[in-house]
């Protein structure tokens, strides 16, 4: 269930399915099990890995499986908040409309577009919502709770995807490396292919083919690093009515910029970039020239989505086009 701002109650979910943990708690088990063979052993240092693999993956499974999956439902007269472990039962409160006496909205420390509701009771108790799945309504979403709720002076977050903005911005915008910087990689690099090379002749010893083919690798190394660092720097996405500003850079530093229309699009998706559908997905975004954009991290499959549906908006594309 996710957030809306259309329908009379706000919906908001943290925490996997039974089913998804059960995936995820099984694969860990069966890495953990394949340690066991050198619980047999008779080496020591086996053993110990053994050990710790064992109970590494005992607690990584406890985690998933014990972890609460939570829902709030934020209705204009009070809030249901329900709380339940896997296989444990549903643990519900209901918080009352009159109980409210403050709201704020503080955002995450590991994602800047990631924003969660928390409510100070008149006991002085502290209650926060899971997070915002709807990134791009977030404004709308806390007017609407302060003003049922009777909250007054609640600060509006900063917030760079919200559609109330005339610009979204997905990223930060990119700043070349300095040179001293790209030098000093450059000579890392020389320095680590050579380090074989001078260790054997310090000791003495007549340096092997594998030695003499590193250095020339260092020195090709040291020069893709000189001319292409800059192009690590990733983009910055500008969202505008009607198109899309992607900025980058050039390998030397040069700043370059490409737009994006409505028209010029065969496909957007969301994707995940990373191991974590909670934190590392991305819009994608094909053209019919055959180029693929691929824009900041976002957040989680459902903030992605989010930021996916108001880019459909904006550059007005079609229903064929639209595969968030």
């Amino acid at each position: 269930m996710n957030d809306a701002t259309t329908s009379n109650d706000i919906r908001l979910r943290e925490g996997s399915s039974i089913a998804q943990r059960l995936v995820v708690a099984g694969s860990a088990a069966a890495v953990a099990l394949c340690f066991t063979p050198g619980l047999f052993t008779h080496d020591a240092f086996e053993v110990i890995i053994s050990v710790v693999a064992l109970l590494a993956g005992t607690a990584f499974v406890g985690v998933v499986m014990l972890t609460p999956a939570v829902v709030w439902i934020i209705t204009p007269d009070e809030i249901l908040i329900g709380r339940q472990r896997p296989f444990g039962k549903l643990q519900t409160r209901v918080v009352a409309k009159d109980e409210i006496t403050g709201l704020q909205v503080p955002g995450s420390k590991t994602a800047k577009a990631r924003f969660q509701l928390a409510f100070t009771l008149a006991s002085g108790e502290r209650l926060t919502s899971p997070p915002l799945s709807d990134v791009t309504h977030v404004h709308d979403t806390v007017a609407r709770i302060a003003a049922q709720f009777d909250v007054p002076d609640v600060e509006a977050p900063l917030n760079p995807l919200d559609a109330s903005n005339p610009e979204m911005r997905l990223g930060e915008p990119v700043e070349p490396f300095s040179q001293r910087d790209i030098r000093i990689a450059a000579v890392i690099a020389v320095a680590v292919s050579a380090a074989p090379y001078a260790y054997k002749l310090w000791r003495g010893l007549p340096p092997n083919w594998i030695d003499f083919m590193l250095l020339p690798l260092g020195v090709v190394a040291a020069f893709a690093v000189t001319r292409f660092a800059n192009l690590v720097t990733g983009a910055f996405w500008i969202v505008r009515e009607g198109d899309i500003r992607v900025e980058r850079l050039w390998g030397s530093g040069e700043p370059r910029a490409d737009h994006i229309e409505g028209h010029d699009v065969k496909a957007i998706t969301v994707e995940r970039r990373g191991r974590s559908e909670d934190e590392h997905c991305i819009v994608v975004i094909r053209l019919h020239s055959g180029r693929r954009f691929r824009s900041p991290r976002i957040g989680s499959r459902n903030e992605a989505r989010a930021v996916g549906a108001e880019i459909v908006r904006r550059l007005g594309i079609g229903e064929e086009a639209n595969r968030i």
